[in-house]
């Protein structure tokens, strides 16, 4: 701020010097507040407020970096002149609409190069085409451009419209008045009822719940449909709801300027000479709902624009697919060709006329603009034919290619929506594409970056084991052979109906557990205490029934279990907790909560029964080891074995300890906690050094093992896309061992790879020599062992310092295997092999290997350690690394280092990048990729509102890119080489026939047929196939993933393809022309009718080339719909129609010409020569070429033809490769509920609504050696020559 609130209000109690002592202040601050006083102005002081005060406050120029704001009093905030409460997000108006939609089109290259063509085609001089060639299409794409724009906008004045005619209640000397939204400003006092919208940003003031508190729906500014616990200052809660005391309330409030920031606020309120801070827990934000509040009131801080919502409705990040940057290359090209044509015209056309053109100007008189000196004329001649070419070859450069590409995106994004293969029937879920721009960009995905919980995860937890003084619960074992038996569907939970508290769905098999707790076992029952009272949870009563409310899923798990073993959290109150043991009733006083956050990783209580006063924490295991007392004995050894017991089996932890207090001791303690709660200053880090004093010296009670599922099919989906060629890496928050856990459950990490490796330095030097030696394993692996793992039995140990953990690779000298996607033999190595086309181009990145599953690398990375690796000088050697690697996971670490890693893997490899996540710590990766997906998940919707596609599940990722994205694709590509094939034999034509007519710009085709060729007569076939072509069957594309590789590389659509197109096209027009002038030339008809005119030729070339383009895309479609028959022979049909209609009812000039060469033998026989000279090559070309090369798509369409479907791959044995790492703390949890606890104030009661608070607070562990005994785990469908018996 530019005093800061800390300095103003220091200040002001300086002023009041008797009422408070001013502490010494920093150099900086007393500098601060001198440019203050500067920029105030003595005023006359008002008779009913204090002098001193109001006289150094009365008229304050603001700074940038604060706001003063004063209630109830608009004369004074007028002089700031913040912003109204208007809401306009809308662009145009019906005056500005017209000039503003044009100059915004007319910015797109396209657009305003065809302005510019139908402005020279309006000088007679140079234009040999009537202005309508090209104002039709131009008008036409614009006026369906300014429809569409037109609509957006009437969509939003609507919305507009009805946020700003909302109605508000707002103090106006005393009296509650209702006004519109767009009414209110910047320091009313307004009323908000139950259920009703916020309409600015505001201030609580008072409510109608105990203390102040009100609760507080934030869907639209989040996605979250949880409450929200929201709080006023008591002394401003004590009006209540007394319109006269609230409209006599003159508050001075000093706040920060407006920003984008929803979860920070900083502020100080100056009132009755008193100064209190202000946080984000004061501040109800517009757009938020009141819930089960029946009223409060709040002055206005921020309005209209300033409000954080409308700061956060900035324009996302435009994203472009690698088609289109590749267009607008290939269309500067284009450009560059026509300049090139016209040239050689313009050079052509000066030469004929001073050679010949002068001579014959009896009968060709140049134009008057010319002069009469042979040389000079010529030379002007050229110069204006220079423009007049650039006119009639304009179609060479397309301008209904734009459209068509969008109508074709539009198309396949409703395909998407329309899967019902990727609806979610449990929570009624459908696919969406929220962008129709990235379509294609979907069958491009070479590196996916995925979020852990809730994505790969379910995110639903469950209390699966524990261990309690050193004995392990939660297996089931068989008493005659002592084994440890599998839970499945078929087990039976153990009977918990003796309590009346329990929860039908809490399901536990071990009963050693339930017969410890009924006989009383005492290690047993402190630690089912503990996780009755060592939380923050609320209880609530619906319909008769005890219910909870808890910020995070791992806490109502354990509350939950404490629960049904018959240890029962029944209520709270600001100083006490109640809890039901074994039906008897225990009263605890709450002395203090010492709150969780992100750094300590655990949380504490302090309560007192019968004169005992006890300290209970939970918290990760490392740091709860690190805080216990030296004792003798194997319980803590034990607890560890147990732990990595549980890290096995991926399940996360947390470690339970408690420690007695002494009386005086404690009251000490409390004392300096008093004082570092009430800093002015750094009051974090003074309660964070006051907590650690307390917790020391605990005593270990146990560790408890919470179940987080993976989602349905995610490892079979991991597998399929690792064979597309799709590398994954997984960027969790969640701590090293939890991730790594979850890599081998979903096979990212399998025993089957090479290494493993493991970066966890905490210094830059440390990551430096990590990184080392990892690329130097690579390298002995890739020298020694080429074609992968050779050894099921070769294990490498783990060194000591953790930096390269070999995971016993599987080194195997098997010969060459049949690849199934040449259907050759060949080895592993990329360089020798091509994923689509045997004897293709071989890749240009030969240390990327072949996505086999007995081959490859991995490498886990920590969170401290990547922020080394992201530095500028170790960037380029972790790049190295981590490329060589089939998986990457990266842990602990934060949002912003999410997508710090997607823009290094974008910039360093320039591949196309997907990021798919559930929660707002993954909006910053899925805003950072070209793609971004978001599943709609237990986190809430923001990765969902702030993604391109969302999906329901993580499987049905594999269907959106291996069917929808790569149909995509195949369709865009195969749409732009036709498009572009079918653009130049139509142009390239007026080039051939300037030798025959001196160069002078005349055109072969009608006028009408120039200006509706690609409007009318094309457009419909090829938008069909863009929008319903596909190679192979969407099961087809699921059993084989390889069929996906081609989108790597771009080789269905390139620079190659498209110079392939073109000269396909220049080839095709050189023919269309060459061989009906050849016949038409001085021909005659039977009767002895001439035919060599003009218009007959144009009409005859016109037909041939319609037709060809028929006969063309019939070859290049594969799959055939009703949709492909009617517009490709449709089209074809309509041309002869219109043509007559045109001709015939309109009286075009060239009526009678198409009528007169039909009913010649000589076209019939033009045509089908032309014809024949133009598809055998075609289709020559391509029988060879799939006999020689034919590609994995053409083969499987050939086998299904003759063969019927596919098989579906062969299922190999079910393994689960895991690995012994111990689990360490995994705790979604978020911080500041046990401030509210403690803070002496109290709900009356809890709202009837689900009150939980999500945040995920993911925290960090060691990696440790354990045993491994997995549970067999289905893996994946593998692909070999069976599956593809040709």
């Amino acid at each position: 701020m530019c005093a800061r609130s800390e300095a103003v209000e220091l200040e002001v109690l300086g002023a009041e010097g008797s009422e408070a002592r001013v502490p010494p202040r920093p150099l900086r601050l007393s500098l601060l507040e001198l440019l203050g006083k500067l920029v105030r102005r003595d005023q006359p002081a008002p008779s009913h407020r204090r002098a001193k005060h109001n006289h150094r406050f009365r008229t304050f120029v603001s700074c940038e970096n604060e706001r003063r704001i004063k209630a109830n009093n608009r004369e004074y905030n007028a002089q700031f002149r913040y912003a109204n409460n208007y809401i306009k997000t809308s662009k145009y108006s019906i005056i500005t609409f017209l000039p503003l939609n044009l100059l915004e089109q007319f910015q797109r290259l396209a657009n305003f190069y065809f302005l510019c063509l139908l402005v020279l085609q309006l000088i007679p001089a140079i234009s040999s085409l009537t202005p309508i060639t090209t104002a039709i299409p131009l008008i036409g794409v614009l006026a369906l451009t300014a429809v569409k724009d037109a609509y957006d906008d009437f969509q939003r004045h609507q919305n507009d419209s009805q946020v700003n005619h909302r109605r508000a209640k707002t103090l106006r000397n005393g009296k509650l008045v209702e006004e519109k939204w767009a009414s209110v400003q910047v320091g009313d006092v307004i009323r908000l009822e139950n259920d009703q919208f916020v309409a600015a940003d505001i201030l609580l003031l008072s409510s109608s719940e105990p203390n102040g508190l009100c609760y507080i729906e934030t869907a639209e500014l989040d996605g979250e449909t949880n409450l929200k616990c929201r709080q006023c200052l008591l002394e401003t809660a004590a009006m209540g709801q007394d319109d006269a005391q609230l409209g006599a309330f003159d508050g001075e409030i000093v706040c920060e300027t407006p920003n984008n920031l929803l979860n920070k606020f900083e502020g100080t309120l100056s009132w009755r000479n008193q100064h209190f801070s202000l946080d984000n827990d004061k501040i109800l934000l517009r757009g938020c709902v009141l819930r089960n509040t029946s009223w409060c009131y709040g002055v206005v801080v921020f309005a209209g624009k300033d409000t954080k919502l409308m700061q956060n409705s900035g324009k996302t990040k435009f994203k472009r697919t690698s088609i289109d940057r590749l267009l607008n290359f290939l269309i500067i090209g284009i450009v560059f060709f026509l300049l090139s044509m016209c040239v050689f015209c313009t050079v052509a056309c000066g030469v004929w006329e001073w050679l010949v053109g002068r001579y014959f100007q009896v009968y060709l008189p140049w134009d008057t603009l010319v002069p009469a000196d042979p040389t000079w004329g010529a030379v002007i001649i050229a110069l204006l034919v220079f423009f007049s070419y650039a006119i009639v070859m304009n179609t060479v450069v397309p301008i209904s290619l734009y459209v068509s590409v969008e109508v074709i995106r539009f198309a396949q994004s409703f395909l998407i929506n329309w899967d019902e293969k990727m609806y979610y029937e449990k929570t009624g879920t459908a696919a969406k594409a929220r962008t129709t721009t990235l379509n294609e960009e979907l069958g491009q995905i070479q590196y996916i970056f995925s979020d852990k919980t809730g994505t790969l995860t379910q995110n639903i937890m469950t209390f699966n084991k524990c261990s309690i003084a050193g004995v392990c619960y939660g297996d089931v074992v068989d008493e005659t052979t002592g084994e440890t038996l599998e839970i499945n569907e078929s087990s039976e939970p153990l009977d918990f109906s003796f309590n009346p508290e329990y929860e039908p769905e809490f399901k536990f098999f071990d009963p050693t557990l339930l017969d410890a707790v009924k006989r009383g076992d005492s290690h047993v029952h402190d630690f089912f205490r503990l996780l009755a009272l060592c939380h923050t949870v609320m209880p609530d009563q619906k319909n008769g029934r005890l219910e909870y409310q808890a910020q995070s899923p791992d806490e109502s798990a354990l509350v939950s279990a404490a629960r049904n073993f018959g240890f029962v959290f029944r209520e709270r109150s600001p100083n006490s907790i109640t809890i039901e043991v074994m039906g008897n009733t225990e009263v605890y006083e709450l002395l203090c909560i010492l709150d969780f956050n992100n750094v300590r990783k655990r949380m504490s209580v302090i309560l007192r029964k019968d004169g005992e006063i006890r300290l209970y924490t939970k918290g990760a295991d490392n740091v709860i080891y690190e805080r216990l007392k030296a004792t003798k004995g194997d319980v803590k050894s034990k607890t560890q074995e147990h732990l990595n017991k549980f890290a096995g089996e991926g399940l996360r932890t947390l470690a339970l300890a408690w420690r007695p207090l002494e009386e005086r001791g404690f009251a000490e303690w409390k004392r300096r906690h008093h004082a570092a709660a009430l800093a002015l200053h750094d009051r974090d880090e003074q309660l964070d050094a006051i907590y650690e004093e307390i917790e020391t010296d605990l005593l270990l009670l146990g560790v408890t093992a919470i179940e987080d599922k993976l989602q349905d099919g995610v490892p079979e989906t991991i597998a399929n896309l690792s064979m597309a060629g799709i590398k994954i890496w997984v960027l969790t928050g969640d701590k090293q061992e939890t991730a790594i856990n979850i890599g081998y459950s979903c096979q990212l990490l399998t025993d089957d790879m090479a290494e493993v490796f493991v970066v966890d330095g905490a210094s830059y030097d440390d990551v430096n020599k990590q990184l080392a030696k990892c690329r130097d394993s690579i390298r002995v692996v890739n020298t020694f062992m080429p074609h992968g793992p050779r050894s099921s039995d070769a294990k490498r140990d783990e060194e000591p310092n953790g930096a390269v953990s070999g995971r016993g690779a599987n080194v195997k000298l098997n010969a060459p295997a049949v690849s199934v996607v040449t259907f050759r033999w060949e080895h592993n190595s990329l360089a020798h092999s091509n994923e689509y086309v045997s004897g293709g181009a071989h890749t240009s990145e030969p240390h990327e290997h072949a996505n086999d599953d007995s081959n490859g690398f991995a490498i886990v990375v920590n969170g401290h350690s990547l922020v080394h690796c992201l530095h500028p000088k170790l960037e380029e050697k972790f790049s190295e690394v981590v490329l060589h690697c089939r998986s990457v996971i990266c842990c602990r670490v934060t949002p912003l280092q999410k997508a710090m890693v997607v823009e290094l893997i974008k910039k360093s490899r320039k591949a196309v990048t997907l990021a798919i996540g559930d929660g707002a710590n993954d909006v910053s990766m899925i805003k950072a990729a070209h793609i971004g997906v978001g599943i709609s998940g237990q986190e809430g919707m923001q990765a969902v509102l702030a993604s391109d596609y969302s999906i329901a599940q993580f499987r049905f990722l594999q269907r959106l890119l291996l069917v929808h994205g790569r149909w995509s694709y195949y369709r865009m590509c195969k749409f732009l080489r036709y498009f572009f094939y079918k653009n130049f034999a139509f142009t390239v034509c007026h080039f051939w026939f300037a030798f025959f007519c001196g160069f002078s710009a005349q055109t072969v085709f009608d006028e009408m047929f120039i200006s509706v060729y690609n409007l009318f007569y094309t457009s419909l076939p090829v938008l069909a196939l863009g929008v319903f072509e596909q190679d192979v069957s969407d099961a087809t594309s699921l059993q084989f993933p390889k069929l996906y590789a081609p989108g790597h590389t771009s080789q269905l659509f390139n620079k190659t393809e498209f110079i392939k197109s073109t000269l396909h096209g220049c080839f095709t027009s050189l023919v269309l022309f060459l061989i009906p002038y050849g016949t038409y030339n001085d021909g005659l008809a039977a009767d002895g009718r001439v035919l060599s005119d003009h218009m007959l030729l144009g009409s005859v070339v016109a037909t041939i080339l319609i037709i060809d383009n028929t006969t063309q895309i019939a070859l290049d479609t594969t799959y055939w719909t009703v949709f492909n028959h009617v517009t490709i022979w449709g089209s074809l049909v309509s041309y002869f129609v219109l043509d007559y209609f045109y001709n015939y009812a309109i009286g075009g000039p060239y009526v009678g010409s198409l009528t007169v060469a039909l009913t010649q033998p000589t076209f019939w026989f033009t045509a089908v020569l032309t014809m024949i000279i133009l598809m055998v090559p075609v289709v020559s070309w391509r029988l060879a070429s799939a006999r020689a090369r034919g590609t994995l798509a053409e083969r499987l369409r050939l086998r299904q033809r003759w063969r019927g479907a596919a098989p579906a791959p062969r299922t190999p044995s079910a393994r689960r490769a895991r690995r012994s790492v111990r689990s360490g703390y995994a705790f979604a949890h978020q911080e500041g509920f046990g401030r509210l606890i403690t803070s002496g104030k109290i709900m009356r009661r809890i709202p009837h609504a689900d009150a939980a608070f999500s945040a995920l607070a993911s925290l960090p562990g060691k990696f440790h050696a354990r045993p491994s005994s997995p549970p067999p785990e289905p893996k994946a469908p593998t692909q070999n020559l069976d599956t593809v018996d040709l």
